[in-house]
């Protein structure tokens, strides 16, 4: 005997809510990697930018000490690495305002997909966006010969920091995506965070504390993750490092909370009005 059909719509068991979707995340790459200016200034600019800082670095000035393993050109690949990384990841974040001027976010809220598999997804996208900028530049800065790193450890301590570190650029596109008008977004963030490379100390060397410049860097947010990303390339052949910094690190994870808890207020502005 088979059962009855259920005619109450209450007693229907409701459609699974997956925690990710491949379809979805696969259609986010493929969208970003279209962006010709997301290429441009996530893989083409960075290696660019390195063989031409790398070749006019002359022979006296590549040395970053007697005993250092890492040259003056690594010290600028992973300025460069660092700088896409957090382009890449941004653009990530950043899309969010296309989907909303778009209703795409309007349409995600009627199907049985979670928020926070959105947001899942947009992290994913970042991880992959920023592991490829990095690995593009560190294979330009290897192959040109600029970078010259006599060990292993530095080159999969930096590739690992400048990963993870770039993730608080993807909380950060997610806020400025749900705060600003779609199609200034980009045009908008791109300019800034060039600046906050600047005063942040990414494009020059070791910044004195006790300067001005580097008083006023470190409470930029791209501070840490510089410091954090340059300080494997301080290990000398006798096994030692420069000191290490805890403010560094909390300058990365307070900047993450700051961006993180401006993506939720934002979201849940946005979705009040689905």
């Amino acid at each position: 005997m088979t059962a009855a059909p259920v005619t109450d719509v209450a007693q229907r068991p409701a459609p699974r809510r997956p925690l990710l979707n491949p379809t979805v995340l696969r259609i986010e790459l493929r969208r970003l990697l279209r962006n010709r200016r997301t290429l441009v200034f996530t893989f083409v600019f960075p290696a660019v930018m390195l063989v031409f800082i790398g070749s006019q670095i002359t022979g006296s000035d590549d040395s970053m000490g007697a005993h250092a393993v890492a040259n003056v050109g690594a010290y600028v690949m992973a300025s460069m690495a660092v700088y896409g990384a957090v382009m890449a990841t941004t653009a990530a974040g950043a899309s969010v305002s296309i989907e909303r001027a778009a209703g795409w976010s309007r349409q995600l809220r009627l199907t049985p997909a979670r928020p926070l598999s959105h947001v899942l997804v947009k992290m994913l996208v970042a991880v992959v966006l920023g592991t490829t900028a990095t690995l593009v530049t560190f294979v330009v800065g290897a192959a040109t010969g600029t970078a010259h790193i006599h060990a292993m450890a530095p080159w999969w301590q930096m590739a690992l920091v400048v990963v993870l570190g770039s993730l608080v650029f993807a909380a950060f596109g997610l806020f400025m995506g749900y705060l600003l008008p779609s199609e200034n977004t980009m045009q908008f963030l791109g300019p800034v965070l060039a600046v906050l490379s600047i005063f942040g100390g990414l494009f020059s060397g070791p910044l004195p504390t006790d300067s001005l410049y580097g008083q006023i860097a470190q409470y930029t947010p791209i501070y840490g993750l510089s410091q954090l990303a340059h300080w494997p390339l301080t290990l000398t052949t006798t096994g030692t490092h420069d000191a290490f910094r805890v403010g560094w690190v909390l300058n990365l994870v307070v900047w993450g909370l700051v961006f993180v808890a401006g993506a939720v207020w934002r979201f849940r502005r946005d979705t009040q009005r689905v």
